[in-house]
């Protein structure tokens, strides 16, 4: 089974096109060292009647749109390597400058997945 990272952040309506920029370099960072599979999607469809709404559950305000996105490994000690690659790739480097982040990194949410179900076409 693959090990997966996931990610739920709120993102400024505003700020979306600067935010899906960072997410591009970051995919070709990921991928370059090795991530199988790299996904960042915005929110679209969130008013559900069933559950609790990811609107609620991220904690978006008005005028933000919620982010969720996942990075995929072939096991949690590959995501380990290719995180570690990753983090001191010079690209990602630059990229990960705190003042200028479009989105606010504390209400981030992140965590990781070892996979019990799978299945594709």
């Amino acid at each position: 089974m693959s090990y997966t990272d996931g990610f739920v952040l709120c993102v400024s309506n505003k700020k979306l096109a600067a935010y899906a920029r960072l997410s591009r370099a970051a995919c070709k960072i990921w991928m370059k060292h090795g991530a199988l599979e790299y996904r960042e999607c915005a929110g679209d469809d969130l008013a559900t009647p069933m559950g609790r709404p990811f609107t609620k559950l991220a904690g978006a305000k008005k005028g933000e749109t919620v982010v969720f996105s996942w990075i995929r490994y072939k096991s949690r000690a590959h995501r380990d390597a290719v995180n570690a690659k990753a983090m001191k790739d010079p690209s990602m480097l630059k990229l990960c400058n705190a003042m200028n982040m479009p989105f606010d990194v504390k209400r981030m949410s992140y965590g990781g997945f070892r996979g019990f179900v799978e299945a594709s076409t």
